[in-house]
């Protein structure tokens, strides 16, 4: 039987792995760049609760249609400014917010509408475009591209997912730490035969196995075992828990040098049952991560950085019989760092009587997500609005400044 890239793909289970979460796949990536200010964007896989996370507790409705989800000061959440209060989970992000380092911008969205596909939906978010397929790679790589003095440590894309956002002409490193790619001699050699008559695939192989020889030279991963008789169950090893907090940390010891972007994934906000205890697992993952951050460059680069946490779309406004809420259109973006002029929640807020709603469902969106993004690349990186509405985010309208940064 031939083996071809497609046998490989159907029978990736008999291997013991994912090629989806594996840096064969889906590497890491890293770029440095003409600018001091860092930038850290971060993808929040499967659609953020907007009204569980920044709880508008001051509309009248709110209480009437979550009606077993938090709910307010009163239920535990941090008052943020009288109107909206922080769900408990992000409490040890309070004394940010106290100190004008965290901020919100509430009821946004990209141009994605109805459908409320995570894949497009993600993509459309990455693309930065107000189609799929209107422009070719992310935004953040077309940022780039408009940049002078470029090169491949400016921006990273870090952990095991695709990051279409640095995706392009730009140059950015690409690297999985400790993404766990352990192989004995004998996988090697198999894998390497079955991707042998594919080229890319080849390629990434042995490149992603360099990537873990240097990493074991670090210490960053234990070695394999040589093991003629190991399993397929054994050929990739995952990485162990805490992997949020080993990314920021690899991020922050990146943008202590020459790094000026780096970008990842958070995953674990489709919170379609038992919402209170999804959510209140992912949103102690940001923060975490957040604060490793924070802790991790140290408080001189922490005054000069932005974080920006996004996600493809909120969920509805009503709770469904699961305890959880469904696939939705308006949503909510994190902004955190030294950098940011916080202690705000940003958005015109839209209301939630059922006529205000979007399909009588959902956060009516009143905001794009690209324009807010737009003007944080902006302050950032000094690119001029002409070549963002252009070229970074083609056919958008900025808008009026919300000044984001300090």
């Amino acid at each position: 039987m031939q083996l071809t890239r497609r046998s490989l793909l159907t029978r990736s289970a008999l291997l013991g792995c994912s090629l989806a979460a594996s840096p064969l796949v889906t590497p890491v990536s890293f770029a440095a760049a003409p600018w001091d200010t860092r930038l850290v964007v971060i993808i929040l896989r499967g659609g953020m609760d907007a009204l569980d996370v920044v709880q508008p507790y001051g509309d009248p409705a709110f209480a009437g249609l979550r009606q077993t989800l938090s709910g307010g000061p009163a239920a535990g959440a941090g008052d943020l400014d009288g109107f909206y209060a922080l769900h408990p989970a992000l409490a040890p992000l309070q004394p940010l917010w106290r100190q004008g380092e965290l901020g919100f911008v509430q009821a946004v969205s990209t141009p994605y509408r109805d459908r409320r596909s995570h894949f497009d939906g993600q993509d459309l978010l990455e693309a930065g475009t107000a189609g799929l397929g209107e422009a070719s790679g992310g935004w953040l790589n077309r940022l780039l591209q408009q940049m002078p003095g470029v090169e491949a440590r400016t921006a990273f894309a870090i952990g095991q997912e695709r990051m279409l956002l640095l995706e392009g002409a730009a140059p950015v490193s690409q690297w999985a730490p400790g993404a766990g790619l352990a192989m004995s001699p004998q996988a090697e050699r198999l894998a390497g035969l079955l991707m042998e008559e594919d080229p890319l695939f080849h390629n990434a192989l042995n490149e992603a196995l360099e990537l873990t020889r240097q990493d074991m030279s670090l210490g960053g991963l234990d070695g394999a075992e040589d093991d003629a008789g190991a399993g397929m169950m054994d050929l990739m090893k995952a990485p162990k828990g805490g992997a949020h907090t080993g990314i920021a940390a690899y991020a922050a010891d990146q943008l202590r040098g020459d790094t000026r972007v780096a970008a990842f994934s958070i995953n674990g906000w489709d919170t379609h049952f038992r919402q209170a205890s999804g959510l209140k697992a992912a949103l102690g993952r940001l923060a975490e991560t957040i604060l490793e951050l924070r802790q991790g460059v140290g408080p001189d680069i922490w005054g000069r950085t932005a974080v920006a946490a996004v996600t493809e779309f909120g969920r509805t406004a009503r709770e469904n019989g699961t305890g959880g809420t469904d696939h939705g259109t308006g949503g909510a973006m994190l902004l955190a760092g030294g950098a940011i002029r916080g202690g705000r929640v940003l958005g015109r807020w839209p209301g939630l009587a059922e006529a205000d709603l979007y399909d009588r469902r959902d956060l009516k969106p009143t905001g794009d997500v690209r324009s807010y993004l737009a003007w944080l690349l902006h302050g950032v990186s000094g690119a001029g609005t002409a070549a963002l509405q252009a070229n970074v985010f083609p056919g958008l309208d900025m808008g009026g400044d919300p000044g984001l940064l300090l």
